[in-house]
C-alpha cells in the first residue's frame, strides 16, 4: 500500500498534466494522425529511391520516362512529409498553449483559495519560478512530444519491419547494435531519478536566492551587505553548476558509448549483406535498399531519446503545480447572512503557523501562536488589539478576515459560524488595511478602484478626497493617471497607506480592520490619516491594531493580547488601573514619543 502511494506521488505530475491534456485530446489526436501521415509520406521516399535503384541496376539509364513517375513520387512524398509535419506541430502547439494557459490561470486562482500561510511559507522566487519559468520551459516538450515522439518512434519501427519483410537475416543484422547500446543506456540512466530530483531542488534554491537578492537589494545596499548577500546567491549558482558538471561526468561513459555504438549499424549490415550477396541469397538491389533503410533507423530513435530529460522534467515541474493545486483550500459553506450591525464573537480560538525549518524549505514545523482566544466585538464599536510584537494580534485580525483557517475554536458573525459563510461574502463585507498594503503597477485611479470595480471616476475621486490623498495625487505627474510602479514603488509609505485607506473607503464594507494602517504616517500627515479613518468608520465596526497606543485611547474596547492569550480588556482608563502590561506599554510609548536623538559624548 505504501509502495503504491509512493508511486502515485512520483507520478503526480503526469496525472496532473494528463488532466489538462485530456481536455484537448481531439487536437492532440489530430496531431498524431498528421504525424502518422508524415511518416507514411517519409516511407514513400525510401520506396521511390528503391524503385529508382532497381531501374538503374536494370540498365534503364537512358530512358528518362521510366524514372519520371518515381521522381515525381519522391518530390510529392517530400512535400507531403513536410506539410503533414507542419500541420501536426502547429495543431500540437495550439493545444499546448491552451493547456499552459489553463494551468497558469487555475493554479494562480487556487492560490487565492488556500490559506495565506501556504504561499508565505515558500519563497516567492520558488512560486514564481514554478508558475512562470518552469511551465514555460516544458512548452517545447508538450508542443513537440506528441508529433515528434509519434514520428520518431514510428519511423524506426516501420523501417525495421520493412527490412524484415525484405530479408529476415538483414533485419537481425540491422538490430545488432541495439543490445550493446542498451547496456550503455543502463549505465547512463543509473540513479537518474534521484539525481534529477536533487538537481531540480538545487535549481529551485538558486531561483529563490536570485529573487531574494534582487528584492532585498535596498536593504543589502543600506547595510553594506552586498558581499555577504551576493555570496549566498553565488554559492547557490556555483552549487547548481558544479552538480550539473558532476552529473554529466558520471553519465559521460554511458552517453558516449550509446551515441557511438547505436548508429554504427553498418558495422553489421555491410559485411553480412555482402556475404549474402556473394552466395546469391540476396539481390544487390535489395541490399542497397536495406543499407539505405538501415541508416535511417537510429537517427530518429536517438532524437526521440532527447525527450527523456524533458519528460522527467515535466513530471517534477507538474508535481510542484499539482502540490499547489491539490493543497486543501479554506473550506467554507455558503450560508446567507446580513453583515449590518454585526457582532463578532471569537471562542477559544487556537492557531499554529507552519514554519519552514531550513533554507531549502523542505522540512517544516508548527509554531503555536494563539492558545485559546475568546473575545467579543460589538456592532459599531472601535476595538483595539494591543500587545507585544509576536503576541498574535495580526493573526487574530487575519483569521477574522478569512485569510487563514484555524485548527480549533470558532468565529461567529451575528451568531453564524464563519465556516458557514463563503469567502466571497466575507471578503465583500470586510475591508482590511495593513501597513504593507500592496499597490499594483497601474494608475492611482485603478488602484483605488480595486475597492469597488464598478465605481465611477467621480466616486474614486470622492474617496480620495475623503481619505486626504486627493491633494498629493493632483501633484503627481499625471495625477490620477500616474502609474504607481510595482508594489507602489513610486510612492512613499505614507502615500501608499492613504491610497489604501481610500480603496477601503470605496469598498464601503461593514467591518474594517486596520493593521498598523498609520505606521508610515509622519506627524504632519498623521492628523490627515486619522481624520480619514474617522470618516471611514462611521456606522461601521472597526478593529484596529496599533503600536502607537496614543492613537487608540478613545477606543470603546481595548483587548490586550500577550503570548497568544487575552491578558485583559476594557477601556483605556480601566487598563491603566488594572493591567500592568498595558500600563508599561503605554508609558513606554509616551516616554519615547518625540524623544530627541542626542549624540553621546566620548
Amino acid at each position: 500500500m505504501a509502495k503504491e502511494k509512493s508511486l502515485e506521488n512520483k507520478n503526480a505530475g503526469y496525472k496532473f498534466l494528463f488532466k489538462y491534456i485530456s481536455r484537448h485530446k481531439f487536437f492532440y489526436l489530430l496531431s498524431i494522425v498528421f504525424a502518422i501521415l508524415s511518416v507514411g509520406s517519409f516511407m514513400f521516399q525510401y520506396y521511390s529511391v528503391y524503385k529508382l535503384t532497381i531501374l538503374l541496376l536494370n540498365g534503364k539509364a537512358d530512358a528518362l520516362i521510366y524514372y519520371r513517375p518515381w521522381l515525381i513520387t519522391l518530390v510529392i512524398s517530400l512535400v507531403l512529409c513536410e506539410l503533414f509535419h507542419i500541420f501536426s506541430t502547429s495543431i500540437s502547439h495550439i493545444a499546448t498553449f491552451k493547456v499552459i494557459g489553463e494551468i497558469r490561470l487555475e493554479v494562480t486562482e487556487k492560490l487565492v483559495k488556500v490559506p495565506m500561510g501556504y504561499a508565505l511559507s515558500r519563497p516567492f522566487g520558488v512560486l514564481k519560478s514554478i508558475i512562470v519559468e518552469k511551465v514555460e520551459s516544458v512548452e517545447p516538450l508538450l508542443a513537440h512530444a506528441v508529433p515528434e515522439l509519434t514520428s520518431k518512434t514510428l519511423i524506426p519501427i516501420v523501417l525495421v519491419v520493412y527490412i524484415f519483410s525484405l530479408d529476415w537475416r538483414m533485419g537481425l543484422a540491422s538490430m545488432a547494435t541495439l543490445p550493446i547500446s542498451y547496456i550503455f543506456l543502463l549505465i547512463m540512466m543509473k540513479d537518474y531519478k534521484p539525481r534529477f530530483e536533487e538537481y531540480t531542488n538545487i535549481s529551485k534554491n538558486m531561483n529563490a536566492r536570485a529573487v531574494e537578492y534582487i528584492n532585498g537589494i535596498q536593504v543589502i545596499k543600506a547595510f553594506g551587505r552586498a558581499k555577504s548577500s551576493y555570496k549566498q546567491y553565488e554559492d547557490a549558482v556555483v552549487l547548481n553548476a558544479e552538480y550539473g558538471v558532476k552529473w554529466m561526468r558520471k553519465v559521460a561513459v554511458g552517453t558516449s558509448g550509446m551515441m557511438a555504438v547505436l548508429p554504427a549499424i553498418l558495422i553489421s549490415v555491410l559485411p553480412i549483406g555482402i556475404l549474402l550477396c556473394i552466395n546469391g541469397s540476396l539481390t544487390y538491389a535489395t541490399f542497397i535498399l536495406i543499407v539505405i533503410l538501415s541508416m535511417g533507423i537510429f537517427g530518429p530513435l536517438m532524437a526521440a531519446m532527447n525527450f527523456v530529460d524533458g519528460l522527467s522534467s515535466a513530471n517534477y515541474v507538474f508535481s510542484d503545480l499539482a502540490e499547489i493545486y491539490n493543497y486543501p483550500p479554506i473550506k467554507r459553506n455558503n450560508k446567507n447572512i446580513s453583515f449590518k450591525n454585526t457582532d463578532i464573537v471569537v471562542e477559544d480560538l487556537k492557531f499554529s503557523y507552519e514554519i519552514r525549518k531550513n533554507k531549502d524549505n523542505i522540512e517544516s514545523e508548527k509554531i503555536e501562536v494563539l492558545k485559546g482566544i475568546s473575545l467579543k466585538i460589538n456592532p459599531g464599536d472601535v476595538t483595539a488589539l494591543v500587545g507585544p510584537s509576536g503576541s498574535g494580534k495580526s493573526t487574530i485580525a487575519k483569521l477574522i478576515a478569512g485569510f487563514w483557517d484555524w485548527q480549533e475554536g470558532s468565529i461567529y458573525f451575528n451568531g453564524v459560524n464563519a465556516k458557514d459563510i463563503s469567502l466571497d461574502t466575507l471578503n465583500a463585507n470586510i475591508a482590511y488595511v495593513s501597513q504593507d498594503n500592496f499597490l499594483f503597477n497601474e494608475s492611482v485611479m485603478e488602484n483605488i478602484r480595486k475597492g469597488n470595480i464598478n465605481a465611477t471616476d467621480k466616486e474614486v475621486i470622492e474617496a480620495a478626497k475623503a481619505s486626504g490623498c486627493h491633494e498629493f495625487i493632483m501633484n503627481l505627474e499625471n495625477s490620477y493617471r500616474t502609474i504607481v510602479g510595482s508594489g507602489g514603488g513610486h510612492l512613499s509609505g505614507g502615500e501608499k497607506q492613504r491610497i489604501s485607506i481610500a480603496r477601503a473607503m470605496l469598498k464601503d464594507a461593514e467591518i474594517i480592520i486596520l493593521d498598523e494602517a498609520t505606521a508610515y504616517s509622519d506627524p504632519e500627515n498623521e492628523a490627515i490619516v486619522q481624520d480619514a479613518v474617522s470618516k471611514l468608520i462611521v456606522g461601521k465596526s472597526l478593529i484596529v491594531i496599533a503600536h502607537r497606543l496614543s492613537t487608540i485611547t478613545d477606543s470603546d474596547q481595548i483587548i490586550v493580547i500577550n503570548n497568544g492569550v487575552v491578558e485583559n480588556k476594557g477601556d483605556h482608563k480601566y487598563l491603566m488601573d488594572n493591567c500592568e502590561l498595558y500600563k508599561d506599554m503605554y508609558n513606554a510609548h509616551i516616554s519615547a514619543k518625540d524623544v530627541p536623538i542626542i549624540k553621546e559624548e566620548k
